[in-house]
């Protein structure tokens, strides 16, 4: 409805997605995307991404 292309409806729904499982683990959406969006550039390995996801 509000993304012009399967690209962006595909990236809004992986950003949904993961706002909805960090509420679902008890995690302030905002904050968490804030740590996340901080600390995985500086990711080096598998490990260190995983280590990120919501419900670590």
């Amino acid at each position: 409805m509000f993304s012009h292309s399967v690209n962006g409806v595909k990236a809004s729904a992986n950003l949904y997605s993961l706002i909805e499982t960090a509420k679902a683990n008890g995690l302030e959406p905002y904050a968490y995307l804030c740590n996340v969006f901080t600390h995985l550039p500086k990711a080096t390995s598998i490990k260190e991404m995983e280590a990120l996801l919501p419900w670590k």
